[in-house]
């Protein structure tokens, strides 16, 4: 009891508005600025400014970038319409396989309202022939040719197949104006298949070579729209 009565009682008096514990602290956060520190940006990073400088604006459509060219398509489709008609080889050399996979799956519901269902059997035929007409090609020709310009080019000439499956969905083909019409078909797949591909790989001389195995590829999907 001695010690606390000799304790100074100016300590509970003490004033502790003025008290300042850390001054320098407080320097700093009177100089901030309000701005963000940011980390700088590393070298070859990528950085949008589309909306500045509208470079949005010179980006390809994107069917282009899919690489779907409706006007190709279309060339393409009346080459193989008309056999008489020359093949432009700069456009027949591209991988185009929109039209193929369209006239495949055409030629699938063409059967299937005939009640054939052979989907199975159309993708997989396309893809052996295929793989036998890339292998025959490269071995024939000088230049060199990729499987998808074979599949793209097969695709687009099996498009007068798919018009006579429509045609068997109402009339029946198993008969002498069947296989006729199915013989005609044929020779029309495989001389427009040919006549393309001897003009994109400059074969000539050789197209009836060309039109012999494509004439045998085209004689299975006829087997399958007949019977």
């Amino acid at each position: 009891m001695g010690d606390f009565q000799q304790f100074n009682p100016d300590f509970f008096n003490y004033d502790y508005d003025g008290y300042d514990p850390n001054p320098e602290y407080e320097d700093e956060v009177q100089d901030y600025s309000g701005q963000v520190f940011q980390l700088p940006t590393p070298a070859g990073t990528y950085k949008h400014t589309g909306e500045i400088d509208g470079s949005h604006e010179e980006e390809p459509p994107l069917l282009e970038e899919l690489g779907i060219n409706f006007e190709h398509i279309w060339q393409k489709t009346l080459t193989v319409l008309n056999p008489m008609m020359p093949a432009d080889g700069s456009i027949m050399n591209e991988t185009d396989l929109t039209g193929p996979i369209l006239f495949c799956i055409a030629l699938g519901a063409s059967l299937l309202m005939g009640g054939k269902s052979h989907f199975g059997y159309i993708y997989g035929i396309n893809a052996i022939g295929c793989i036998a007409m890339y292998t025959l090609l490269n071995l024939m020709s000088s230049l060199t040719v990729s499987y998808g310009c074979v599949a793209s080019v097969l695709g687009y000439c099996l498009l007068p197949m798919v018009v006579l499956s429509a045609f068997a969905v109402i009339f029946s083909l198993q008969g002498v104006i069947g296989t006729t019409l199915a013989m005609l078909v044929i020779v029309w797949c495989s001389f427009s298949a040919s006549k393309i591909f001897i003009s994109t790989l400059a074969m000539d001389g050789q197209q009836l070579l060309v039109a012999y195995p494509c004439a045998l590829l085209y004689g299975v999907f006829a087997l399958l729209t007949v019977f």
